[in-house]
């Protein structure tokens, strides 16, 4: 089952962010509109648009994942 979470980040968190995806043992991907990336690369995460929410998705169960996203997480 995918999960999908809604985040708002600033260039300064995204080395935090990225941190956090790696030590995930599952794909992470995250995106605005129709651009997604791994959100597990410095460079791709950088390419995106901080002024926009972002769509964080995996599948899989990491607990300090989930509480990194839900720091940051943004009411739909």
């Amino acid at each position: 089952m995918e999960i999908k979470k809604v985040i708002k980040l600033t260039p300064y968190q995204v080395k935090d962010f990225v941190s956090a995806a790696t030590k995930c043992d599952f794909d992470v991907d995250i995106s605005y509109n129709r651009f997604t990336v791994d959100a597990k690369s410095m460079l791709g995460v950088f390419g995106l648009n901080f002024d926009c929410p972002l769509t964080v998705r995996y599948r899989g169960h990491n607990a300090d994942f989930e509480s990194y996203l839900s720091e940051h997480a943004v009411a739909c």
